[in-house]
């Protein structure tokens, strides 16, 4: 079957992004709690409801952490802003000029595991919905990946079958998930060979 579509992930593909441990690591210094106590106690508070699924408002997950380490308003919104500013990182221009040669021979989409306001913030930092056909989040449709039913749902919208599309992802199990699918996926470890695997897919 001849691939016609590319769907990219995001953090780790399209945009480099630095270990969110170290995150974790800056705010645990400054409430005086270790990492792991910082995201268990914030993980507790949200009461096991999930940002990737959209269980859990952008409000309501900065609620989590001013109640959770009695921050001010003003230092609940530089959690807000260090967070975004992690989640969204930089363009990988590689991978960004890549996916923008693409268009219009081939389709393209973006399925990235998220949490609500990412969409916003990254339209405004990065133009990504001029980037692709179409994005998928899965805060907004209530799945994640490596479900196979949110790649069915990239390949419903893109209108194309599994093995009309290949994925390129840095996560193994979003991989393997794909490809049970019936997907082509490339395992991302860097630009040039990612570029070059899909280059050899797409013939």
């Amino acid at each position: 079957m001849t691939v016609r579509g590319v769907v990219f992930d995001i953090g780790g593909v399209l945009e480099i992004v630095e270990p969110y441990e170290t995150l974790l690591g800056v705010w645990a210094r400054r409430v005086g709690r270790s990492p792991a106590e910082l995201q268990g106690t914030v993980a507790e508070r949200l009461g096991g409801r999930s940002l990737a699924t959209g269980e859990v408002s952008q409000a309501e997950h900065r609620k989590a952490w001013q109640d959770a380490f009695d921050l001010s308003d003003e230092q609940a919104d530089g959690v807000m802003r260090d967070l975004w500013a992690w989640y969204c990182g930089q363009p990988d221009s590689a991978m960004v000029d890549f996916a923008a040669s693409l268009r219009p021979r081939f389709a393209t989409a973006i399925l990235s595991n998220s949490a609500d306001g990412a969409r916003e913030e990254e339209q405004a930092r990065y133009g990504f919905e001029q980037l692709v056909d179409v994005i998928v989040y899965p805060h907004e449709v209530g799945l994640a990946k490596p479900d196979p039913r949110i790649f069915a749902l990239t390949c419903d919208r893109l209108g194309l079958l599994p093995g009309e599309l290949v994925l390129v992802d840095d996560v193994a199990a979003n991989v393997e998930g794909a490809r049970a699918l019936g997907l082509h996926a490339v395992l991302h470890a860097d630009a040039v060979t990612s570029i070059a695997a899909v280059g050899r897919l797409l013939g």
